[in-house]
């Protein structure tokens, strides 16, 4: 019980002064000081000690009058009107009995104040109805007015219709006929790109073995002179140019950045074996955006190869191989090869009058033999 007092002290405490929501309803499920000094009050009574139990009791009466809760002051007077009883405090219980009588009486004409609120608010309730039921036929006709009207318009926009009716007719056979015109030109010129892609893969088809054939032959040359470092990187380079061009050996169009790097690869390791016949620069303008325009692969692949093997081969002293890339307009791009080699002319006479080198095979290793032209 000593316990239960000192719980009530800091209840009290924390909420002195504080009346909630709750608690003005009469909802008993919140914990207030003068509920729980009426069930103080109650478990002495159910032990017979109503002593005890009298100062909790006018305790909570006195909290709950304070605190407005009608409903434990009603039930704790009532509560001291009996306590009083047992005890044969006849005037006492009399007394509390009559207070009792009293609240119960306030509390009755609260109940019929919050009735009568509660049938006011109704009556509001019907009036903003009916209100609202007036205001909802109002618009029901200003709507049947409206589709009148939007027929009568849709009256009119129909006859507009079958008036214009031939008109579009003749435009939508233009139309047509116009379309058919597109399409055949469309047609027409989708067959020349197929003829030629047709051209360019019968062209890789002749121009890769040729290229691979030049390759090996630059590695036959590392091996028989056993350079095996040399003849190792220029296999990891042309292995990786290879799978490029194995890769894009499918496709009709390559992006130009990709072109550009293969061309740079294949005149690297062209470079690699002939260090001493020329020097090479590429050059990309800086204003072209090389991912917005695509190639065919390996196109300019046997210009490069001619510039090298039929010009700068054959110069005594050493050349210069440059590719230059620079916009033309605002849509195309020119790709530029020079070189200063010894020109066709020249070259013609040097390839009847230079020996030739002829590689055979024997005995698992390869040997150089020179002949002379006839």
């Amino acid at each position: 019980m000593n316990c239960v007092k000192k719980s009530l002290d800091e209840l009290k405490t924390l909420s002195k002064g504080r009346t909630t929501k709750r608690e003005a309803r009469g909802d008993f499920d919140s914990i207030t000081s003068q509920r729980i000094n009426y069930k103080i009050a109650n478990a002495y009574i159910a032990q017979d000690k109503y002593d005890e139990a009298i100062p909790y009791l006018k305790e909570s009466i006195e909290e709950a009058d304070s605190e407005n809760d009608l409903v434990v002051q009603k039930d704790a007077t009532r509560k001291l009107s009996e306590v009083f009883e047992y005890k044969g405090d006849y005037p006492k219980a009399f007394e509390s009995y009559r207070n009792y009588v009293s609240l119960v009486d306030t509390l009755y004409v609260r109940k019929e104040q919050e009735i009568s609120r509660a049938a006011r608010f109704n009556r509001e309730i019907s009036s903003k109805q009916n209100r609202i039921s007036g205001l909802e036929q109002e618009r029901e006709l200003s709507q049947s007015k409206y589709d009148l009207a939007l027929t009568e318009q849709e009256l009119i926009q129909e006859n507009n219709k079958r008036q214009k009716w031939i008109i579009y007719s003749l435009i939508f056979g233009m139309i047509l006929l116009g379309l058919a015109a597109f399409f055949f030109y469309r047609s027409n010129q989708q067959q020349k790109l197929a003829n030629n892609l047709l051209a360019l893969k019968s062209l890789r088809s002749q121009m890769n073995p040729h290229f691979i054939f030049n390759a090996l032959n630059s590695v036959n040359n590392y091996i028989a002179k056993s350079d095996e470092r040399s003849a190792n990187r220029f296999l990891s380079e042309f292995s990786t140019l290879m799978r490029s061009v194995l890769e894009n050996s499918e496709e009709d169009f390559i992006p130009l950045a990709k072109e550009l790097d293969l061309l740079e690869l294949y005149v690297k390791l062209e470079h690699s074996r002939f260090p001493d016949k020329f020097d090479y620069e590429l050059n990309v303008d800086k204003s072209i955006d090389v991912s917005t325009f695509e190639i065919p692969p390996m196109l300019l692949q046997p210009y490069i190869e001619n510039a090298i093997w039929h010009g700068l081969r054959y110069k005594e002293e050493k050349g210069f191989l440059k590719i230059d890339v620079k916009p033309k307009g605002t849509t195309s791009i020119e790709i530029t090869i020079t070189d200063d080699g010894i020109g066709r002319k020249k070259i013609g006479r040097t390839k009847n009058s230079e020996p030739k080198e002829t590689e055979i095979k024997g005995y698992g290793e390869y040997q150089k033999t020179d002949c002379h032209s006839k």
